[in-house]
């Protein structure tokens, strides 16, 4: 296992994946602002 390193990677995959679908929502919902 990689440990800490390993914890750090998943929290960013994470923070990552939350914000795409947070982009694709307010890109659905409001569009008009792009």
């Amino acid at each position: 296992g990689g440990g800490a390193a390993v914890i750090v990677f998943e929290i960013l995959a994470a923070a990552l994946a939350v914000a795409a679908v947070v982009y694709l929502v307010v890109a659905l919902v409001a569009p008009e602002r792009f």
